[in-house]
């Protein structure tokens, strides 16, 4: 289309209109594309990073399965990925884990969790809806399903 805006403006002696109009209007397209391409969430997907803070349950490979009460940091690392820190206690402890999730699909999110203290990996599921989210974990026998809210 720029193309033949320049072909029209020199074939009808316009090209000086081009030139005071045209270009610095086509100016602005890189800047306008950066500011549209920047890395803050759009107000349809709010995006995770912040504190979070809730519970759910956790399944022990041994069967067990307790409450859970669980505190989540996330920040940014890219457009589409979260690191994550967590910690969750329950009745018998308190275990940290941290994680990498990446972007499926507006407000929903899937990545890898690992446990330093337990050496259990697996994979995490984040479903968010406005202030809140679900999060599925499994791996090594264990998993759990947390409900937290922004704080």
């Amino acid at each position: 289309m720029i193309r033949q805006v320049v072909q029209h403006a020199y074939s009808n002696g316009s090209a000086s209109l081009l030139l005071r109009e045209w270009l610095p209007r086509l100016a602005l397209v890189p800047a306008i594309l950066a500011v549209s391409g920047t890395n803050a969430p759009s107000a349809a997907d709010p995006g995770l990073a912040g504190s979070w803070r809730g519970g759910g349950w956790v399944s022990f490979s041994s069967g067990t399965k307790e409450t859970a009460h669980c505190r989540a940091m996330y920040k940014r690392v890219s457009k589409d990925s979260y690191s994550v820190r967590a910690t969750c206690a329950t009745s018998s402890g308190k275990a940290s884990q941290t994680a990498t999730v990446y972007k499926v699909t507006s407000g929903r999110y899937r990545g890898s969790f690992y446990n330093i203290e337990y050496n259990v990996r697996g994979t995490i599921r984040v479903v968010v809806r406005g202030s809140s989210q679900s999060v599925s974990l499994a791996g090594d026998g264990a998993s759990a399903a947390l409900n937290l809210t922004r704080r």
